[in-house]
């Protein structure tokens, strides 16, 4: 099977502009293909996996990544998928980003001599001379064909700014820039960025008079469309520091039946003929699916060490063996017994489990609460320092938050 009868088997593909020519030159190895990565927060998230996972299988067979970072777009904002204007990050905060994503990058991509290169747009954008950029790229682009695309025409009910309206020409300029400069042939996107991408082929044609490709790879959504990659609305981040390994493990282990297969299939590096045969798999077998899917992409991203801590962390706390030690773990001081004991809604509060002590009794009202096994539902219940020494107490909210609560 070639890699691109492979991406396609994996459902991996949205859109491409030329199938033909870029399913030669990808099986060949004679692209040189680049995605682009905003750089909005100080952490890549599992929404940003897709392309990770594509720009490693790609360099695998022999294709030359460009992993091009926004220093210069990330100033103005996308607005692909968006109904609000994104916030406007400051040059030194987008520029401690695009280091930390470039930490992050290491873990899937070869950055070594010759092969994957690491880009930084505000190297040609932010020295760019208004008037002489209208002069040279103006006439090239269609206010009636822009005002068409996809992510405009969300915008333009609250307001589309002039400032978000340049971001479609920012991103192709890069593409013109990048064929010029390193050969990139190739632009590779999310599938809500094809005008965006479209725009670049487009400039590099009328202005070079060379052909230059595109493809969009598919979004990941669940089941009901949703795009995946956060949780209770927060973004799953690949920084440990932002999600822990354990809560990375934990998200992917619990997606969907419907999407487990899905994500393997997209996301992972098992062989397909693997996969094809968990496609029969039901009821617990789906279970052991999800444990494959969180333990591969716990690996991928944060190592075989902490995705095997990560697996017996939840073994101990949901199937009754396996070793705690590794579970999330919040330490109480004496400071949090200056008052004498504390009642069960102060716990979950300083564990992180319920935002305030109201959202605390509600779910200690309504029956979705335990420690160490035993469900409580008496808000004035209390425990004392003691209660937590050595191994200290598991407490529960709900069916998948939890903590080890101990003190120091």
């Amino acid at each position: 099977m070639t890699i691109y009868d492979e991406l396609v088997a994996r459902g991996l593909i949205a859109q491409v502009t030329n199938e033909e020519e870029i399913k030669n030159m990808i099986n060949e190895g004679k692209a040189t293909f680049y995605i682009g990565f905003d750089c909005t927060a100080d952490s890549l998230t599992a929404g940003h996996f897709m392309a990770l996972t594509l720009m490693k299988r790609l360099q695998m067979a022999g294709n030359k990544p460009i992993a091009l970072i926004g220093g210069g777009t990330t100033m103005i904002g996308d607005p692909s998928g968006r109904t609000d204007m994104r916030k406007m990050l400051t040059k030194e905060d987008i520029d401690h980003n695009a280091e930390c994503f470039k930490k992050q990058m290491e873990k899937f991509i070869d950055f070594g001599e010759g092969k994957a290169m690491m880009v930084n747009n505000a190297d040609w954008l932010l020295n760019l001379n208004y008037v002489e950029l209208l002069r040279e790229v103006g006439a090239c682009f269609s206010v009636n064909n822009m005002l068409r695309a996809e992510c405009y025409k969300q915008r333009m009910e609250k307001g589309l700014s002039f400032l978000e309206f340049n971001y479609m020409i920012m991103q192709s300029y890069d593409f013109y820039m990048l064929y010029q400069k390193y050969g990139c042939n190739m632009e590779f996107g999310g599938d809500d960025q094809w005008s965006n991408m479209l725009g670049g082929t487009e400039l590099i044609r009328r202005k070079l008079g060379k052909d230059a490709h595109a493809m969009t790879i598919t979004l990941l959504t669940d089941s009901n469309g949703n795009k995946m990659g956060k949780t209770a609305g927060n973004a799953v981040w690949l920084d440990p520091n932002k999600t822990s390994p354990f809560d990375f493990f934990q998200y992917w282990r619990n997606v969907a039946d419907a999407d487990v297969l899905k994500c393997i299939k997209m996301l992972t590096f098992l062989p397909l003929d693997e996969i094809e045969k968990m496609e029969s798999w039901e009821g617990s077998q789906l279970n052991e699916a999800k444990e494959i899917l969180a333990y591969e992409l716990t690996n991928l991203v944060h190592g075989e060490e902490e995705a095997n801590k990560a697996r017996e962390a939840s073994h101990a706390l949901f199937a009754g063996g396996g070793n705690n030690a590794n579970m999330p773990t919040i330490e109480l001081s004496d400071e949090d017994f200056a008052d004498g004991d504390l009642d069960i809604m102060s716990v979950l509060v300083k564990a992180g489990l319920c935002e305030s002590r109201g959202d605390a009794r509600r779910n200690v009202q309504q029956g979705g609460v335990s420690v160490a096994d035993e469900k409580v539902t008496d808000i004035s219940t209390k425990y004392a320092k003691d209660a937590f020494a050595g191994d200290g107490l598991i407490v529960r909210r709900g069916k998948k938050k939890f903590a080890k609560v101990v003190v120091k």
